[in-house]
């Protein structure tokens, strides 16, 4: 049977995080998925123990690195490696509510969607609830002021994502890039209302640090979008004072 959805999640450290992550896409009432995980700490042998023991028999692929690559690229190994017709996102410590895939994929399939994202709960490490984040209809217009879109939440055709050539080296925003530019192709990003992640705000992440986000949110706009100096620093102070306004 042709495999119609590839879940791909990058792991680094937090093994307890990524047990509950591996345990809500199997918890998945769609089960025509595959499950791939890719280990972007190969120093750290225990878990690489640990994580191969826990995947015995459970049909999991599981690709290590040779060395440290990052989220995005770590993402792009999955993704050349994925054999759905489309490819869900799932950060290791993040989880998704049980009708997840069956919901966003007969949406998708019934509107004949290239990709689309859903409204997630934003809890703190000790799972208290802080925020409900809806989703809804983005262009490119709207993505450039604010980013309002949950990579845990992000389904897309796996030709779409291949023609516009995967997540670029960054340690945050990475995947901002790679919907700016999917969206500058005039494709839309559909939002589903319904909740169906809860999305895990740790305090010690990389993308946590406010200067590496100012100084990637730089790079986003000058590097990638081509706007020049001035322009880029005035993009990257609006899309602080959404992100505040989020709060």
């Amino acid at each position: 049977m042709k495999i119609k959805i590839s879940v791909i999640i990058p792991f680094y450290d937090n093994f307890k995080l990524l047990k509950k992550a591996i345990y809500s896409v199997k918890s998945q009432s769609f089960k025509n998925y595959e499950l791939i995980i890719i280990y972007d700490n190969p120093d750290d042998k225990e878990n690489i123990k640990l994580l191969k023991e826990f995947v015995k028999k459970k049909k999991i692929k599981v690709l290590i690195n040779n060395k440290n690559l990052g989220a995005g690229l770590s993402r792009n190994k999955g993704i050349r490696k994925a054999k759905g017709e489309f490819i869900a996102f799932l950060d290791s410590d993040d989880i998704w509510k049980k009708n997840k895939l069956r919901i966003q994929y007969d949406y998708m399939k019934k509107n004949n969607l290239l990709i689309s994202h859903t409204s997630y709960d934003l809890f703190d490490e000790n799972n208290k609830f802080l925020q409900k984040r809806l989703a809804r209809k983005l262009n490119y217009f709207d993505l450039l002021n604010s980013c309002d879109i949950g990579l845990s939440t992000v389904m897309v055709k796996k030709k779409l994502i291949l023609k516009h050539k995967l997540f670029p080296s960054l340690k945050t925003k990475e995947d901002y890039v790679l919907w700016l530019k999917i969206s500058k192709s005039g494709i839309l990003f559909y939002g589903i209302k319904k909740v169906l992640t809860n999305w895990t705000d740790r305090k010690n992440s990389l993308s946590k640090s406010s200067f590496q986000k100012i100084k990637d949110a730089f790079k986003v706009y000058y590097k990638y979008e081509k706007f020049n100096f001035l322009d880029s620093i005035f993009k990257v102070i609006i899309l602080s004072i959404n992100f505040l306004r989020k709060k």
